[in-house]
C-alpha cells in the first residue's frame, strides 16, 4: 500500500511539466496561440489540471489506507472479498490517473493509445471514476461499520475524479461525410476492425487456424507449453509493447483466467467457438462480488480474444455470475461467445469492440460502464427464474461528462432454444438504467418477437428515466415496431440519419480514430 502514499506527492510535479510540455506540442501542431492551444487540451489552465490530479490522487491514498486497515483482519465472508475488490480497483484507479502522465510525454504517440490525448484521458479518468463506484457496489448485500466508513471515504474520491472529468474534453471532430453502404460480412481487407488494432493483428485475427506466430500454447492434453491458462498469462512479460499470442488449443478449461493492468499486447486465440472453452461457476449468492465472480477477467492493455468461449455455468438461480469482465482499454473480442444468465458480460471500463460474438442471457447480460461497440453479433435472451424478466443490458454510465456508453448495431437480437417455448410468459427488454446516465443505442438490428412492445424496463420506479439515453434507430423484425414503446423523457426515436450519425462509431467513439474511414459498412455505422 506505501507505493499510493509515495505517488502522490511526487506526480503534481511531472502533472505539470508534462502539461507545459503537452500545450507546447499543441502550439506547434495548430501555429495558435497558448489559449487556443489550452481550449484544445483542457477546459483549465495546466497548473490548475495538474493540482486537480494531485488532489484526486490524494483522495484515493487516504481510500487506500482507510481499506488496508480491514484487510486480512475480517476473515472470509461477502465482506472480505468486498474489501479485497476495493484494494485492487483503487490501485487500478490511481494506475488510471498515471497514465496521464505517459500521455504527456508522448502526445502524438498511439503505443496502447488512440493518439488523441483528450479522448484518452477522458476515457481513463472515467475508468477512475467507475472503479472507486464498483468498490461500493461490492458491499451490495452487506451491513455494518466496515461497509458506510468505506462509503464515507470514498465520497471524496468520486467528487475529487468527477472534477477532474469536466476539465478534459475532446476537440470538435471533424468526421468525414458518411456514405451509406450494403452490409458485408467478408473477411478480406483490414477495415473491418478499429484503426487501432495493427496490421499485424489483423492478419492474425483473419487468418483462419492457429496464428503462425503463437509464442505459447496451452494444450489441457499436455501437448502444448502449459496445461492451463492461468500459467501461459504468467508467463506473459509485462508491459510488453510486442503482441504476444497465447494458442489454446481445443478443449474444456475449468479455471478463473486474471490477466492483470501490467499484461499489455495479449492475443488469445482459440480452436472456435465452442471448441475452446473456459469455464467456470462463481456467484453472488456462493458469496463472490459481482466484479470477482468472472470466469475470464482482462484489464491489460490491447487485449484481443478470438475464437473462445467464456463461460458461467452457475444457472439463473445463483443471480449475478459474470462469464467474462473486461476493462481492457482498445480491446478487441472477434467471434467468441460469452455464456451465462444475469450478468453475462461485465463491460466494465475503457474502450472495447466486439464482432461476430454469441451473447447469452437473462437479466443485465451485457452490462457496465465502458464504450463499446458489438456489430454482427447474436444477442440470445435465456430462459431464467419464474416470473423473472430478461433485461440485455444494464449500462453504467454515472457523470454526463463520462464518454461512455454502448451501441449494438447490424446484430440479431432473439430468442435462445431454451427461451422459445416461454415467449408469452417471459419479458425480454432491450434494457433498463443502472446508474442515472445510463446510454444505450440499439441501431439497425434485427429483433424478433422475444422482446415486448415497450421496448426498456425500468431500474426502479422512476429513477434515471429523465437522465438516461436510450435510442432507437431502423431496427427492424416483429420486435421493432416503435408503437407502443417507453415514453420516458430519456428515450429517442431517431427519424433521421442525421440524429444517428451521432452515436456511430464514426462520431459516438470517433471513429477516425477507432475505424478507418474506407467506406466500408460498420464503419460509416449506417446501412441504406
Amino acid at each position: 500500500m506505501a507505493k499510493f502514499q509515495q505517488l502522490s506527492s511526487s506526480v503534481f510535479f511531472f502533472l505539470f511539466f508534462m502539461f507545459l510540455s503537452l500545450c507546447s506540442a499543441r502550439k506547434e501542431a495548430s501555429f495558435s496561440s497558448t489559449e487556443v492551444v489550452q481550449i484544445e487540451c483542457l477546459r483549465v489552465q495546466p497548473l490548475e489540471f495538474a493540482g486537480a490530479a494531485k488532489t484526486a490522487l490524494d483522495a484515493i491514498s487516504k481510500a487506500v489506507a482507510l481499506v488496508s486497515k480491514f484487510d486480512k483482519k475480517i476473515g472470509k465472508s461477502r465482506v472480505a472479498n468486498a474489501i479485497f475488490d476495493c484494494a485492487d480497483l483503487l490501485e487500478s484507479a490511481s494506475e488510471e490517473l498515471s497514465w496521464i502522465i505517459s500521455a504527456t510525454q508522448n502526445p502524438n504517440g498511439k503505443d496502447n493509445s488512440t493518439g488523441d490525448v483528450g479522448s484518452d484521458l477522458r476515457t481513463w479518468i472515467s475508468a477512475a471514476l467507475s472503479n472507486q463506484d464498483t468498490c461500493l457496489d461490492g458491499f451490495e448485500g452487506t451491513n455494518g461499520i466496515i461497509k458506510k466508513l468505506v462509503a464515507g471515504g470514498l465520497s471524496r474520491v468520486g467528487t475529487t475524479v468527477r472534477n477532474l472529468l469536466t476539465m478534459v474534453h475532446s476537440p470538435p471532430s471533424k468526421p468525414k461525410p458518411i456514405k451509406a453502404h450494403t452490409t458485408t460480412k467478408t473477411h478480406s481487407g483490414f477495415s473491418k476492425f478499429p484503426s487501432w488494432v495493427r496490421p499485424g493483428d489483423r492478419k492474425l485475427l483473419q487468418t483462419d487456424g492457429l496464428p503462425t506466430a503463437a509464442d505459447v500454447v496451452v494444450a489441457a492434453d499436455g501437448t502444448g507449453n502449459f496445461t492451463t491458462i492461468s500459467e501461459a498469462v504468467l508467463a506473459v512479460p509485462d508491459y510488453s509493447t510486442k503482441r504476444y499470442v497465447i494458442h489454446v488449443k481445443r478443449g474444456v478449461y475449468v479455471e478463473n483466467v486474471e490477466i492483470k493492468k501490467k499484461k499489455w499486447n495479449i492475443m488469445m486465440v482459440g480452436d472456435g467457438i465452442d471448441a475452446t472453452v473456459i469455464t467456470g461457476n462463481r456467484s453472488f449468492i456462493d458469496g463472490w462480488t459481482t466484479f470477482r465472480s468472472a470466469t475470464f477477467a482482462v484489464s491489460g492493455r490491447g487485449f484481443i480474444a478470438r475464437d473462445i468461449t467464456f463461460q458461467n455455468t452457475a444457472g439463473p438461480e445463483k443471480h449475478q455470475a459474470v462469464a467474462i469482465r473486461s476493462d481492457s482499454d482498445l480491446g478487441v473480442f472477434y467471434r467468441c461467445a460469452m455464456r451465462g444468465y444475469q450478468d453475462t458480460l461485465y463491460a466494465h471500463t475503457m474502450r472495447q469492440f466486439f464482432r461476430e460474438c454469441i451473447i447469452t442471457g437473462t437479466v443485465d447480460f451485457i452490462f457496465g460502464d465502458a464504450t463499446a461497440v458489438f456489430q454482427n453479433c447474436q444477442i440470445k435472451a435465456k430462459q431464467g427464474l419464474p416470473n423473472q424478466k430478461n433485461s440485455i443490458t444494464a449500462q453504467g454510465r454515472k457523470d454526463p461528462n463520462e464518454p461512455t456508453g454502448f451501441t449494438i448495431q447490424f446484430s440479431n437480437i432473439t430468442a435462445d432454444t431454451d427461451l422459445l417455448p416461454n415467449l408469452n410468459t417471459t419479458s425480454t427488454y432491450l434494457g433498463r438504467p443502472w446508474k442515472l446516465y445510463s446510454r444505450t443505442v440499439f441501431m439497425q438490428n434485427y429483433m424478433s418477437d422475444a422482446l415486448k412492445p415497450e421496448g426498456w424496463l425500468e431500474w426502479n420506479g422512476n429513477f434515471a428515466l429523465d437522465t438516461l439515453y436510450y435510442g432507437e434507430y431502423m431496427n427492424y423484425g416483429p420486435g421493432a415496431s416503435l408503437d407502443r414503446r417507453v415514453k420516458w423523457p430519456g428515450y429517442h426515436v431517431f427519424n433521421t440519419s442525421a440524429e444517428a450519425n451521432n452515436f456511430t462509431v464514426a462520431q459516438f467513439i470517433q471513429g477516425n480514430l477507432w475505424l478507418p474511414s474506407t467506406g466500408i459498412t460498420f464503419i460509416a455505422g449506417l446501412v441504406s
